[in-house]
């Protein structure tokens, strides 16, 4: 997985076993067509952090995730229910901040969206948002 424009920092706080699911605003970066959905879930599988080169310039960071099969999830059903969202009107703001935790409930509840059954209960501490 890659976070926050490939900065380093943020990867170095998850740990194997840490669930993430990545929301998408757009169908690709800095344009494309508005997708406003949750688009992946994963489990982080490694607690090493590498860095690659994509172009010449940008070497972002990455750590490895074992993706789960899952299908687009638009947010707008989910907005009114989800607690980390605490501005209803303004919901875009809650994801400025790249990759965050977010309550146990919440990540369930996208889950089950993107049609995944997780099979045990996840300690809030492991369920991030990218």
């Amino acid at each position: 997985m890659q976070a926050c424009h490939g900065k380093e920092a943020p990867l170095k706080r998850t740990k194997p076993g840490d669930w993430i699911v990545y929301y998408s605003p757009s169908t690709e970066m800095g344009g494309g067509k508005p997708c406003q959905a949750f688009s992946t879930l994963g489990q982080i599988s490694s607690d090493e952090v590498t860095q690659v080169t994509m172009a010449p310039g940008f070497k972002p960071f990455r750590k490895e995730v074992q993706y789960v099969d899952a299908k687009l999830a638009p947010i707008r059903p989910l907005i009114a229910s989800l607690s980390f969202i605490k501005n209803k009107e303004k919901w875009g703001a809650a994801f400025r901040y790249g990759l965050f935790e977010i309550p146990e409930s919440d990540f369930q509840q996208i889950a089950t969206a993107m049609g995944v059954v997780l099979q045990t209960a996840l300690p809030i501490s492991k369920t991030s948002l990218s």
